[in-house]
């Protein structure tokens, strides 16, 4: 019957093995990890990911080429590109031209002078001179209007208040043309004097404004 020996031990009681005798005398060596190998290489695994970690990411990166077995390696270059960018621009050329000054407004001409007429003087009461004087009165006009209007019928009429003009058909003291357009006063157009100055000063007002205006007209024309 075939016993096995008791395993020798170390006589220092330290050692990472020990040898057994196995059964069929062949020796088998048993490997024992020392207590310390696991956190050991913990601390160095751990050490290698923490300077991984904060290593300088400052540094410029390294490329690294991995080039086929008979591949020629060529040197890296280096390009820069510059360039100027400008903006022109061009104003159109023009010639500023003032426009020419309008031409001056050529002053309104001044209304003729009326020609003023003599003095009448006092007229007679009851004749045809006064009557007029006492109409021209009361429309309103002075003195000077009384005077031209005595010197134009003096020189149309006489202030006759039958004169006739045989060439155009002119008749009485205004010479109303013809003598008929009277009537729109008074039917006595051939023999009363009021009538007949009664349509004359409104002929006269009607188209010269006052006798001033009709014996201007009559001195420049010859008639009014």
């Amino acid at each position: 019957m075939n016993q096995t020996a008791p395993a020798a031990r170390n006589p220092r009681g330290q050692g990472s093995s020990s040898r057994l005798v196995p059964r069929h005398g062949r020796a088998v060596e048993r490997h024992v990890r020392n207590r310390w190998s696991l956190p050991a290489f913990s601390f160095v695994a751990t050490m290698s990911i923490v300077l991984v970690s904060i290593a300088d990411t400052s540094a410029p990166a390294v490329a690294v080429e991995l080039a086929a077995p008979g591949a020629t390696t060529v040197d890296s270059q280096e390009f820069t590109a510059s360039g100027a960018h400008s903006v022109t621009a061009e104003l159109a050329a023009y010639d500023i031209t003032e426009p020419p000054p309008p031409p001056p407004v050529a002053a309104p001409a001044a209304p003729a002078a009326r020609a003023g007429a003599p003095a009448a003087g006092t007229p007679d009461p009851g004749s045809a001179k006064a009557i007029a004087a006492e109409m021209v009165a009361a429309r309103g006009w002075g003195t000077e209007q009384y005077d031209c209007l005595v010197a134009l019928w003096q020189k149309e009429s006489s202030w006759n208040v039958y004169a006739y003009n045989a060439s155009s058909g002119a008749y009485g003291i205004p010479q109303s043309l013809p003598g008929s357009k009277m009537a729109s006063v008074g039917a006595d157009w051939q023999t009363n004097p009021a009538t007949q100055i009664t349509w004359g000063l409104n002929y006269i007002q009607g188209r010269y404004g006052d006798p001033c205006g009709a014996y201007a007209s009559s001195q420049s024309r010859g008639w009014y």
